[in-house]
């Protein structure tokens, strides 16, 4: 019996080996880096394990032992969290919704301001304890009492898991501001990723609700508000940049809203949109709408392909307003409060940002931009982690605090 147990011991090195030399070709095969991104080498890096993560977790996934998003979790989830002794941070629940809530110790002579955090992830990845830090500095920079919203993911959970929980967490601490020290004038949303998509979603269905404090102000990072047309002019350029590629957002995407990925290439090619509804949000979504020097580089003019009726049933959910924002009436957007909206030049959903931006603008909502040329998307999770860190992040975490504090 010692022998198996030795070929066992001597292949794990082999495989894991095996694994994270797939990884790297598979960056160098597939990945453009910008000559405008800072420290290169380092994005290199982060990538390459960033893939050599998700290999192993679908060879785990393939042998039964673990789905890959539950393994990414587990080891994300697994770093130690420091504790700040000017915050007290209290796990809690509302309902099956687990939440965390950050407040700063010292007294204060009246209502604190409110945030409501939304994390990143796509729904694959992220949760309380990888936005810890994040959340924690918010908090504290901005001397806010800050909610942070956790919600069911992918495998297990699909649409509309991630906006119902976000939706009623958000309505439950609205309810009970009072309980927490904060002033009902001056409640801030905010979300990275796809926590900027929740964001958007939620401030449009709460419009018009009188049973609740408004909304003050709204912070997107880098959100994705539309999944209408997947080749605008970001989409092409950065199709292929860490840490976001178009091919692993549709597969998200695919996961999130239960569409098979067979019918990706149609999500890709806009074919399974109708073309009247083309026709209806076209002044919306059109390429026309973004600004001309962001197509300077790598942009080809493109339309959609014949309608696929198959791919329009399959897929038609992610026409939904709560998936794609950007196309809520005239009537909502106007509504919505004064806004504050982060867009990376290396990412591929900055051409959302600029899109949701002009709606906001044509509205009279009053938006601050803040653009980053060096930016890249994901890249605000590493403003605190030292050695792997950039310039953009903390940059970005900044100018999110520098705005909050205004509210």
């Amino acid at each position: 019996m010692a022998i198996p147990w030795l070929v066992l011991l001597l292949a794990l090195p082999i495989f894991f080996l095996g694994a994270f030399v797939w990884a790297v070709f598979e960056h160098f095969l597939t990945t453009d880096v910008p000559a405008t991104l800072q420290h290169p080498a380092k994005l290199r890096f982060l990538h390459c394990i960033f893939l050599y993560l998700v290999t192993l977790g679908n060879i785990f996934e393939k042998l039964g032992i673990c789905s890959m998003p539950k393994f990414i979790r587990f080891l994300h989830d697994s770093v130690r969290i420091k504790k700040d002794p000017e915050l007290v941070v209290t796990d809690l629940r509302f309902g099956t919704i687990p939440v965390r809530l950050f407040q700063p110790k010292t007294a204060c002579s009246r209502p604190r301001r409110g945030i409501i955090f939304y994390h990143g992830g796509g729904t694959v990845f992220g949760s309380l304890d990888c936005y810890h830090g994040l959340c924690n500095y918010l908090a504290r920079e901005t001397d806010s009492v800050l909610l942070m919203i956790g919600y069911r993911k992918v495998p297990d959970h699909h649409f509309p898991a991630l906006f119902q929980d976000c939706m009623n967490a958000s309505i439950h601490f609205l309810k009970a501001l009072e309980t927490y020290g904060v002033d009902a004038s001056r409640v801030v949303v905010c979300g990275e990723s796809i926590g900027g998509a929740v964001v958007a979603a939620i401030t449009q269905a709460l419009v018009g609700r009188s049973d609740l404090p408004r909304i003050r102000a709204q912070v997107l990072i880098y959100p994705f508000v539309q999944a209408f047309c997947l080749q605008l002019p970001s989409f092409q350029q950065n199709q292929n940049v860490p840490l976001l590629s178009r091919k692993f957002l549709v597969t998200s995407l695919c996961n999130y809203l239960a569409i098979d990925l067979s019918w990706r290439d149609a999500i890709l090619n806009g074919t399974c949109v109708p073309p009247d509804v083309w026709r209806k949000y076209e002044k919306w979504l059109s390429p026309d709408n973004i600004p001309k020097k962001f197509k300077n580089r790598g942009y080809q003019p493109w339309s959609p392909g014949p309608f696929n009726e198959a791919a329009y049933l399959e897929a038609k959910h992610m026409l939904d307003v709560e998936n794609s924002p950007l196309i809520a009436d005239d009537e909502v957007i106007a509504q919505l409060p004064e806004s504050f909206l982060v867009s990376c030049e290396n990412d591929i959903l900055r051409d959302d940002s600029l899109l949701y931006k002009k709606r906001l603008e044509d509205q009279g909502v009053r938006v601050t931009w803040y653009h980053l040329e060096d930016g890249f998307h994901g890249s605000v999770i590493f403003f605190d982690k030292k050695a792997l860190s950039f310039p953009c992040s903390l940059k970005i975490v900044n100018a999110v605090v520098s705005y909050v504090k205004g509210i």
